[in-house]
């Protein structure tokens, strides 16, 4: 629970500063109980677009601050702790990328949201777990790609389309680290447990699960199941709001190969607080920033998926 006098001080300084608080799933509880919007990549990219407040607190991790502060450059965008970073854009770094590209001319260049500003100037389309299939689809079935830096989500795209997209070798610490004997061991103590993992996970996760999806597909998923009980193979903030919008189902954290933890937790995203969202605001600090260059290069990528994802529907 959140302090009530933190709680006031936050929503006091909010409305002074005509600022919104966006935070992802996999912020701690007590961020999302104050957020003023709550979601994934795609949702919170789309909220950033359309926001009128002058300040963003962007309550997630770096490069989400980032793509907030390249569709609003006239915007102030903060984020509570600036190491808040993500290992699976840290795989990808942007000069090594363009060495890459230059090996495949010719090739459609797609980068999942989770890379820095210099990896999305290199990239002509921006996509997130939530439209990554859909958007792809609407290039020519021989279209040469390249997929960077998710190599599961890249694998997994190849997959469920027949492509043979070119992969960079990145991927999430998270969700590179669920044990699959101990997955195995859950699904037999919950027998009619469904297994419902993120699209980040290894191949051999994949094929275990019930439902494949982002977060918003994995809440959706959840909510609309007849079944009542789900091992969660994703970050394991996302059960505070299935736990929320479910209070009847049972959600059980898959674990990581680390005998010692039961659930599996990014680090990065668990250094915010709600002390140093408060601090963020009242100080205006760490502020996000992004060189103009960069940012004008970038935004051609992240509005062509904002784009395709309204005409697409999603």
């Amino acid at each position: 629970m959140v302090d009530n006098n933190l709680k006031e001080s936050i929503a006091k300084l909010k409305k002074e500063k005509n600022a919104v608080i966006l935070a992802h799933y996999y912020q701690v509880e007590e961020i999302q109980e104050i957020a003023d919007f709550v979601g994934d990549s795609l949702a919170l990219a789309q909220w950033a677009a359309k926001t009128d407040a002058e300040v963003i607190v962007l309550c997630g991790v770096h490069f989400m601050g980032e793509t907030a502060k390249i569709l609003c450059p006239e915007k102030r965008v903060f984020i509570p702790d600036l190491n808040a970073g993500c290992s699976l854009a840290d795989s990808c770094d942007a000069v090594e990328f363009e060495k890459f590209i230059q090996q495949y001319p010719d090739h459609t260049v797609i980068s999942y949201v989770n890379t820095s500003a210099a990896v999305k100037a290199l990239t002509d389309i921006v996509v997130t777990s939530s439209n990554a299939r859909q958007i792809i689809e609407t290039l020519p079935s021989n279209a040469p790609i390249i997929f960077g830096p998710d190599r599961n989500l890249g694998n997994y795209i190849n997959s469920l389309t027949g492509r043979n997209m070119v992969l960079w070798d990145g991927a999430c610490h998270v969700h590179e680290q669920f044990s699959v004997e101990k997955i195995i061991e859950l699904k037999k103590k919950h027998s009619n447990a469904l297994l419902i993992a993120h699209p980040e996970c290894k191949t051999v996760i994949l094929n275990l699960a019930d439902h494949i999806g982002s977060t918003a597909s994995l809440l959706k998923f959840t909510s609309t199941s007849n079944a009542t009980e789900f091992i969660v193979a994703t970050e394991v903030g996302i059960l505070f709001e299935m736990r929320n919008s479910n209070p009847n189902k049972t959600f059980i954290p898959a674990p990581p190969n680390d005998s010692t933890c039961a659930c599996n937790e990014c680090n990065f995203m668990k250094l915010n607080t709600v002390q140093k969202l408060y601090l963020c605001l009242k100080n205006e600090n760490p502020e996000i920033y992004v060189d103009e260059t960069v940012r004008l290069k970038a935004v051609k990528s992240i509005i062509k998926m904002l784009d395709l994802s309204r005409k697409l529907g999603l």
